[in-house]
């Protein structure tokens, strides 16, 4: 499967997709559809459709955004240096879809890396284990488990 930011892509974002993904945005905390999201599958760019994360990588983590303790594909993830709003932080962007997805910290769980993505919605679409088939993501079903 190709991922790539198309003009067609772009063109179907929402205001709020365009300004998180594109003009590295952040939704309001705890506003974002998938915050709380249960079912099991897979969340990918917005924009390229490239995975990157599993609902088995999930947690709560009370933020008010969407957290996993890891990428399911890491080379999906880039990382790079964010000083803005008087903070050194780590923002977190999708490879080939170049999107801001949120940032990323050392207080997650201890047991599974100890790393928190937090995840702004807007930057992702859900795709439930049972339309993974179908939409040409079978490769990482075995990365989805029932929580």
């Amino acid at each position: 499967m190709k991922y790539a930011k198309t003009q067609d892509a772009l063109d179907r974002l929402t205001p709020e997709q365009f300004r998180v993904t594109q003009q590295s945005g952040t939704e309001r905390a705890g506003t974002g559809p998938l915050t709380n999201n249960q079912e099991p599958g897979i969340y990918v760019d917005i924009v390229s459709g490239e995975p990157l994360f599993a609902s088995s990588d999930k947690f709560e983590s009370g933020c008010g955004w969407p957290s996993f303790t890891k990428p399911i594909v890491t080379e999906h993830v880039t990382e790079h240096s964010d000083a803005g709003h008087g903070m050194l932080r780590t923002e977190v962007r999708s490879k080939h879809g170049d999107s801001h997805l949120g940032h990323v910290f050392t207080d997650g769980p201890r047991d599974k890396g100890g790393l928190r993505y937090c995840i702004n919605s807007a930057s992702l679409r859900f795709i439930h284990r049972d339309a993974m088939n179908g939409e040409g993501y079978s490769d990482l079903i075995n990365q989805v488990e029932d929580i």
